[in-house]
């Protein structure tokens, strides 16, 4: 599968939401997969203030946060005021026509920025194309799925990233990507991963019947 347009110019900054940083968390390899990518990779700074709010579960992802902040993998960026004018057009209103603050925040950096947001969610996704049309929308599999990713990784290694992401962090999944990635992983592995619809898991699980019938 070719990676899209936006992952092709390295001058592009990629703008990162609370999902995204938590799903390449998710894979054990961070650090590689974004110094594979030849775009750089920002998050707005409401970001950690969102990932900290995990703590009291017992998540990470805060701290794992700061490491690749400190290591220099993940630059985090601030808002100007056309950029808040942005955010606020998209938190204030309707819940269905409304986002979460860090998607938002996401959103609006990129587009004060002529960036690239990568949304997970299909709420965002939709309100983003109908309220910046012309803005680069990717998501977290579009990333992972770059041809310098799987280089560096190795092909069990980058396999084993992307089923790490989709049962730890439950990364989305678009219809678009499904047979790519069921593919990859393999279906036995994708019939354990809660974020990929019900029906696509009982298809791979039936498609694995026959392998293990015969001992493979």
């Amino acid at each position: 599968m070719r990676s899209p347009t936006f992952l092709t110019n390295p001058l592009v900054p990629l703008v990162a939401d609370s999902s995204t940083v938590i799903n390449l968390i998710a894979t054990g390899c961070a650090p590689a997969i974004i110094t594979a990518l030849p775009n750089r990779i920002v998050a707005v700074d409401v970001i950690p203030g969102e990932l900290d709010t995990g703590r009291r579960q017992g998540h990470p992802h805060a701290d794992a946060l700061q490491d690749l902040v400190a290591a220099g993998h993940i630059e985090i960026v601030p808002l100007d005021d056309t950029g808040w004018q942005h955010f606020e057009m998209l938190v204030v209103g309707h819940a269905w026509e409304t986002l979460d603050d860090g998607e938002a925040a996401t959103i609006a950096y990129a587009t004060q920025c002529g960036a690239v947001a990568i949304i997970d969610e299909r709420k965002g996704t939709r309100i983003c194309a109908e309220r910046f049309p012309d803005l680069g929308i990717i998501t977290t599999v579009d990333v992972l799925l770059h041809p310098k990713v799987r280089l560096k990784l190795g092909e069990r290694p980058f396999a084993d990233a992307i089923f790490a992401a989709l049962r730890d962090a439950r990364m989305a999944v678009f219809p678009r990507h499904f047979d790519e990635v069921v593919r990859l992983i393999g279906p036995e592995r994708a019939a354990q991963c809660p974020s990929l619809p019900k029906a696509w898991r009982v298809s791979a699980q039936k498609s694995a019947v026959p392998d293990v019938e015969r001992g493979a």
